[in-house]
């Protein structure tokens, strides 16, 4: 493929790519940059991909890519305080100190804590008939078919209320995000 192919291949799916980042990272400006990602690593390798896939090649580049930045220190542990200052930085502990790099970052364990307290809430906030199933087998780490068993109800039903509290939640965990 030459550099215009390839420009015109670019020009084509640059919308999508750019839209389905925009989803993973939910900011624009990474977005932008990832989208550079995924082009200069698909130009790279083009050649090894059948023409009638570049659509879904790329996607899958895309998604590659994104899933790579979400996974970075960067990403994950570092936040700007402020416009001036970086906080220091965390990860691997300095030597000589008694902590290990096993030992799991005590923000970490907060955050995680509060995560799961905060959706403990919400599952045990959902109306009926979704609360108490929602409780049993999220909370409970209960099968369904002892759901089905305990509350009398077929297991169908079952499936469908959880996959509706399974709805309700990610939508109230979605606005959460948002605000």
């Amino acid at each position: 493929m030459n550099n215009q192919d390839f420009s015109e291949l670019m020009r084509q799916y640059q919308k999508l790519i750019y839209t389905v980042c925009l989803q993973f990272v939910r900011d624009p400006h990474t977005a932008e940059d990832l989208t550079q990602d995924t082009f200069l690593s698909a130009y790279t390798s083009i050649d090894r991909c059948d023409p009638a896939y570049y659509k879904q090649w790329l996607v899958r580049v895309e998604a590659n890519t994104c899933k790579d930045d979400l996974k970075s220190a960067w990403v994950r542990k570092v936040e700007a305080q402020d416009h001036e200052s970086l906080p220091e930085p965390r990860g691997k502990p300095p030597t000589g100190t008694a902590l290990t790099p096993s030992d799991p970052d005590p923000q970490d364990l907060l955050l995680q804590k509060a995560d799961a307290a905060e959706l403990d809430g919400m599952v045990r906030g959902l109306r009926e008939p979704y609360g108490r199933v929602a409780t049993m087998y999220f909370l409970e780490d209960r099968p369904v078919a002892d759901i089905a068993r305990l509350l009398g109800r077929p297991p169908a039903t079952v499936q469908n209320q959880l996959f509706r509290a399974k709805a309700i939640l990610r939508k109230q965990i979605t606005e959460r995000r948002q605000e």
